[in-house]
């Protein structure tokens, strides 16, 4: 992944507009791609044809699934800043993300006491896409991922453990 490593970072900071334009930044290549998108004010991308869903967050947290074979673009009057993941028709989609709805990520998943509660978007054997409610005082212990980890938080503040160093993250901020 073509992306800062082992520190938080801001999508929308790094990608700010360009008056005027549209611009891509390609994070991630391969069968699930990443890309962030920036788009100046008054700006557009021409309705496409997808033949698999696009994973369009837009910070801090709305989402959005496009439809597979139906005519999708993005316009803003304000300027905005968006990350785009590829999802494949075989991966494996969970029924709570209806494509062609706008929804909020932080929504999909309450908070319950003492608990941290988790749920896969969508994966492939490859990659996944988890959504994750932590209550205050819960935590996950130090692991090793099989691949790289892109972190969005929605809600809230935490720290993250990476190569033993603590950094504190919040609500529009990565890692």
């Amino acid at each position: 992944m073509k992306e800062k490593k082992g520190e938080v970072f801001s999508v929308a900071y790094d990608n700010m507009p360009v008056p005027g334009c549209t611009v891509s930044k390609t994070v991630r290549t391969g069968r699930n791609d990443i890309i962030y998108f920036s788009l100046a004010k008054n700006t557009d991308i021409s309705a496409e044809i997808y033949r698999y869903y696009k994973f369009i967050l837009v910070s801090p947290g709305d989402a959005f699934l496009t439809p597979i074979g139906i005519p999708v673009g993005i316009r803003t009057d304000e300027g905005a800043v968006y990350t785009e993941f590829s999802v494949r028709k075989d991966d494996n989609m969970n029924e709570a993300v209806k494509a062609g709805e706008i929804f909020n990520l932080a929504e999909l998943v309450p908070y319950a006491d003492g608990r941290i509660v988790n749920m896969d978007v969508a994966h492939n054997d490859n990659m996944k896409f988890v959504v994750m409610s932590f209550d205050e005082g819960t935590g996950l212990s130090e692991h090793a991922a099989p691949g790289d980890a892109l972190v969005f938080a929605l809600d809230g503040e935490a720290v993250i453990g990476y190569e033993g160093k603590n950094f504190r993250i919040k609500a529009g901020e990565n890692f």
